[in-house]
């Protein structure tokens, strides 16, 4: 049986969603105690151990960064119990280190599972990223788009005035013309200090969010994590890797990337069926952080299949022993 008709998603959802919940309750205790490498190592912890009790053959092909810069989770790792399916594995044990540290919203731990190949290998550089919702036609705005042409496109696709979308950009320095640039079209920006990841998740849910379009440079690896969400809720993204020197690029052609100027769609990151989890660690618009009970903690997970175009909210309730 080979790998691809050997991914049952179904079933490895909700292992999957174990996953990305052993991270979080795994960095509790460290919520708001200003620690942010003993909150991150203690999600990437948690997250192995989980990961090796599943029934796979996975790579880590988005993880910590190399071999010599992570003891776990790095970039080529191979976890699960070595039966099963061959599976691409992107992850973010702890998405939002800082926001864990000083408990503020949107921190997550992050996972996403595909068939062996399908995920892209994104080096650990920048990458532009451009994303919105389901609903719009194919290719309604790119990345070689000023942010106002976006912006434009974007109103007349939606039938409403440029005054009336709201875009996501993470709060940087590098990114103050791009605000700049959206505010003189009347359009609303909101910032976020981290988490890119969910700043994207967002697009997907704009009914909820109120926000349309996401724009600005960030971590590649969070690109195609967030790339896997979009496939399973619906939306585009676009990305294009971005090299500030040589041991950059060195980076790209160790991930097999030849054309450093591409633009990857958001099935070209992510080629075939994916499932993706989320849980909560602090409070945020994706999902609920977590939270102490008399006897027990509770978390939120949000659990996703492609295949199905399937999301599932779960809360599970842990006892305090």
């Amino acid at each position: 049986m080979s790998a691809e008709t050997d991914f049952n998603d179904r079933m490895l959802s909700l292992g999957l969603a174990r996953v990305s919940e052993a991270a979080a309750l795994a960095c509790a205790d460290l919520i708001g105690r200003g620690d942010e490498k003993a909150a991150d190592q203690a999600a990437v912890n948690a997250m192995r151990e989980q990961l090796n009790k599943l029934n796979i053959k996975g790579v880590v092909v988005i993880g910590e960064g190399e071999r010599d810069e992570a003891p776990m989770l790095y970039i080529g790792e191979e976890v699960g119990s070595g039966d099963g399916p061959g599976v691409d594995i992107a992850l973010d044990p702890l998405e939002g280190t800082t926001l864990t540290a000083k408990a503020m919203p949107n921190a997550l731990t992050v996972i996403a599972m595909a068939p062996r190949g399908s995920l892209l290998h994104a080096p650990d550089v920048y990458m532009d990223k451009l994303a919105i919702g389901p609903g719009y036609p194919k290719d309604v705005v790119s990345l070689d788009m000023t942010p106002r042409e976006r912006v434009e496109a974007l109103a007349a696709a939606k039938g409403c005035r440029p005054s009336e979308i709201t875009a996501c950009v993470l709060e940087r320095p590098r990114h103050e013309e791009t605000i700049a640039e959206l505010r003189e079209t009347g359009a609303a920006v909101y910032l976020i200090p981290d988490g890119d990841v969910a700043g994207v998740i967002h697009c997907a849910e704009a009914r909820l969010t109120g926000i349309d379009i996401y724009m600005g440079s960030g971590g590649a690896p969070e690109g195609v994590l967030a790339a896997s969400a979009l496939k399973c809720m619906g939306g585009q993204i676009w990305g294009r890797l971005l090299f500030r020197n040589d041991d950059e690029r060195g980076r790209a052609a160790k991930a097999g990337i030849d054309d450093l100027d591409r633009v990857y769609s958001r099935d070209e990151m992510v080629t075939r069926d994916v499932i993706f989890a989320a849980t909560g660690v602090t409070d945020g618009s994706l999902a609920r952080g977590i939270k102490r009970r008399p006897g027990h903690v509770e978390t939120e997970t949000v659990l996703m299949r492609s295949k199905t175009g399937s999301v599932r909210r779960m809360l599970y309730r842990n006892p305090v022993r």
